[in-house]
């Protein structure tokens, strides 16, 4: 009878089609039931907490997978993973646990964690890492606006429709925090859940806000009204800054 391994992933999402697996085979997925085939001998869905575009990153994923009854130990499934993994995927951590539990369905809430590098020049190293800002950005002011977006507000205008609509565009953001430290500013959000390419586009509009002084009024606008008003510039902060930190169960 297969136990329920619960696994938390880091990656660096550059090099991959993002985590739902697809035709292509290179999504954080594919490569990861690949990597249960070559440890279990047969085929093992992966099940994760979420999607995640192609180019945003993880620091800890979390996902499940019922693997073959084997006496493995949780610490030896961690480094036959990551012996069968690209170095851009690594397990960091492995459990055993009750079938009641679900990676997606059991959720509570996530945290997650936008870097922008605030300089002239982008750093060689920051390339697919952060979201290049060349103009100055005032850490106050673009914590200042993101707190509009604390509390249970209607997202469907900071939503991008994925081809399927959602049951509910109501969401809760408990807390929105901006830290800088030199030429790096990071904004991180944490809420019961996030629709398609939400934290983007509030990234997107708190930097249009910070460029744009009558932009700053577009925020609040657009979480009352939930995108029943006439279409406006949205833009999204691009994938590479996006880091998924931390699911809440």
């Amino acid at each position: 009878m297969p136990t329920r391994l619960k696994f938390v992933v880091a990656y660096d999402g550059r090099p991959f089609a993002g985590w739902q697996s697809q035709a292509g085979g290179n999504t954080i997925q594919d490569v990861l039931e690949q990597a249960f085939v070559e440890i279990a001998g047969e085929f093992v869905r992966v099940h994760g907490s979420g999607r995640t575009d192609a180019g945003v990153h993880a620091l800890a994923q979390c996902a499940h997978a019922d693997v073959p009854a084997r006496d493995l130990t949780p610490e030896t499934w961690t480094a036959a993973l990551n012996a069968s993994l690209p170095a851009a995927i690594r397990v960091v951590r492995c459990a055993y646990v009750s079938t009641n539990f679900h990676a997606r369905f059991s959720t509570t809430g996530k945290l997650y964690r936008y870097r922008i590098w605030n300089d002239r020049y982008l750093s060689p190293f920051e390339e697919g890492r952060a979201w290049h800002v060349p103009f100055p950005l005032v850490p106050v002011n673009l914590e200042r606006d993101a707190r509009q977006f604390i509390g249970t507000h209607d997202f469907a205008a900071f939503a991008v429709n994925r081809g399927r609509s959602e049951q509910s565009t109501i969401r809760i953001i408990h807390s929105a925090r901006v830290r800088s430290a030199g030429k790096c500013i990071t904004l991180e959000f944490a809420g019961d859940g996030f629709l398609y390419k939400m934290v983007r586009l509030m990234v997107g509009a708190l930097v249009r806000a910070a460029r744009h002084e009558k932009a700053a009024g577009e925020i609040r606008h657009r979480l009352d009204e939930a995108g029943r008003s006439e279409a406006r510039a949205r833009p999204a902060a691009p994938a590479c800054g996006l880091y998924l930190v931390r699911v809440f169960y």
